[in-house]
């Protein structure tokens, strides 16, 4: 490929197609789910089973909720000045309709959890001492259940008041709220004659395993049930907005409308009860792997030592968590780099289970990074691949206003716009104008990812392929039914992912299905 000097070569890459039932295809994940399902729907519906942890009113909520799920959620009628024709929202067909699923509301697995409890031990003075203590109310609750139960549960789904939202997460103020000691400050007071200086926010935490995690439920949840089952974390709010009114008896909170809420739950459930996901990419390439390093700072880790992880996936979508050793990575500001035993390592488990799902290497493995690759990490990767794996790194970046394309003189630019630099660089919107939703979904004018097609155990792929695959790779967040994400799989749960394998109850997993930490 040749690209004159001093020009700027601008091209369009098609929407990808994803492949439902029948091998039929779509661009949209409703309309692909609405016209045929899932793509390896069974037969006959399948019955999922269902845990449901959260305060009486939450579980009310929940399975009012469930009831509607079965039968088709509609799209609420524009307000004023919307268009009529809002081609992004669609309604909901019903659970079984769209996904070949179903579960009776009234027979799930309903665990209880008294909200003054819950807002007690929120408001504990130390802020990983709520948290913990919160997180250990739905733990424990799971527990004591699966010891009592024979019954297995395909998904955990735990539905929060809002004073979990508000107050079990890193940076809560919890202003104006009386609080409490705790337990952990009475240890400390029973040790020492010292009086305790918890109004000051002096407290010895180097004692406690707690503290060495971040104090965010979220994480704590997700860290915990990796040994349990996929969870689902839904806000009340979410479910039954009008039961939530302020002052000037409006919601609380703004949400979503309940066809988009119905859409985004159900494909979670199906995504994390199955054994496939509910849509993959058509017409990948055979053999081709894509692996996104994650990369995550260790809490109040004295060394500043980082943990490491590889997310693979592959045509079918689905992804596989490996975790890697924890290290020096950290070589600047936004630069993490493997030493060579550690790059082997981890790629050596990454292709060894791709081995044993496919029966022999990857053709192509793409190493999506977001920073640039040094000659010991690099190497290390090479020499661990097979001679007929390819290996290709691949930086993406996002940008934040530096660089702005239009369409007609200011009209946000089509997704999948490119603008390409040179024979390995280039800037692509993964965001803009979508003609089939004759919408862009955006606050502001949309901002491109900048593409650098670092470096190739053998010769380089066309730039134009590396960023076709990196377009297939936003659409399948099979956490939510959106039409696009703004960034690849490889990239868009990196930060989520490591901040679940740095919590402490996460410590030793090696691999996990990608369903558990989304």
């Amino acid at each position: 490929m040749k690209f004159p000097e001093k020009s700027l070569l601008i091209e369009h890459f098609d929407e990808p197609d994803l492949e439902f039932a029948f091998s039929q295809r779509s661009p949209h994940p409703k309309d692909g789910l609405f016209l045929y399902g899932p793509h390896a729907r069974a037969k006959k519906t399948r019955e999922i089973s269902v845990g449901v942890v959260g305060t009486n009113e939450g579980i009310v909520h929940f399975r009012t909720w469930s009831h509607k799920l079965n039968d088709v959620v509609q799209v609420p009628p524009p307000g004023k000045g919307e268009k009529t024709d809002r081609l992004h929202l669609a309604n909901f067909p019903g659970l079984e309709a769209a996904f070949g699923i179903s579960y009776d509301p009234d027979k799930c697995s309903f665990l209880s959890i008294p909200l003054h409890d819950i807002d007690r031990v929120s408001r504990v003075w130390n802020l990983n001492e709520a948290v913990e203590k919160v997180a250990r109310l739905y733990i424990d609750r799971v527990k004591k259940h699966l010891r009592n139960e024979e019954q297995s549960i395909d998904v955990w789904v735990l539905v929060l008041p809002e004073i979990v939202y508000e107050r079990c997460r890193p940076g809560s103020k919890r202003t104006g709220l009386p609080m409490e000691k705790g337990d952990f400050a009475k240890r400390q007071k029973a040790r020492s004659n010292l009086p305790l200086l918890a109004s000051a926010g002096v407290i010895d935490q180097t004692v406690e395993e707690i503290f060495d995690d971040v104090p965010d439920f979220h994480r704590r949840i997700k860290a915990e049930f990796l040994n349990i089952a996929p969870t689902q974390l839904v806000r009340e709010t979410t479910l039954a907005p009008g039961a939530f009114l302020n002052s000037a008896n409006y919601p609380i909170r703004r949400t979503q409308d309940a066809a988009t809420v119905a859409w985004n739950l159900a494909t979670g459930l199906y995504y994390k009860t199955q054994p496939r996901p509910p849509w993959r990419l058509a017409g990948v390439r055979p053999g081709v792997c894509y692996i996104g390093m994650v990369y995550k700072n260790l809490p109040n880790d004295p060394n500043g030592h980082a943990c490491c992880a590889a997310q693979m996936f592959l045509n079918e979508g689905d992804g596989i968590v490996f975790r890697g050793a924890n290290g020096p990575w950290k070589t600047g500001e936004y630069e993490y780099h493997l030493k060579a035993e550690a790059a082997t390592n981890l790629l050596e488990v990454v292709l060894n289970t791709y081995r044993s799902m496919h029966g022999e290497p990857p053709k192509e493995l793409f190493i999506h990074g977001q920073t640039f690759f040094n000659d010991e990490e690099w190497n290390a990767f090479v020499d661990a691949a097979p001679k007929e794996t390819n290996v290709v790194g691949v930086r993406i970046r996002t940008t934040s206003g530096e660089t702005k394309l239009f369409r007609d003189g200011d009209y946000p630019v089509l997704r999948g716009t490119a603008l390409l630099l040179d024979e390995q660089t280039a800037y692509l919107w993964t965001t803009g104008y979508v003609p089939q939703l004759d919408t862009y979904i955006g606050p502001e004018t949309p901002n491109p990812l900048h593409i650098t097609l670092m470096r190739s155990k053998r010769a380089k792929p066309n730039i134009r392929t590396v960023l076709a695959d990196i377009m297939g790779l936003t659409k399948i967040n099979y956490n939510s039914c959106n039409f696009n994400d703004g960034l690849p799989v490889t990239v868009r749960f990196a930060r989520m992912v490591g901040d679940v394998l740095t919590m402490g109850s996460a410590k030793g997993e090696g691999k996990q299905q990608f369903k558990f930490y989304v």
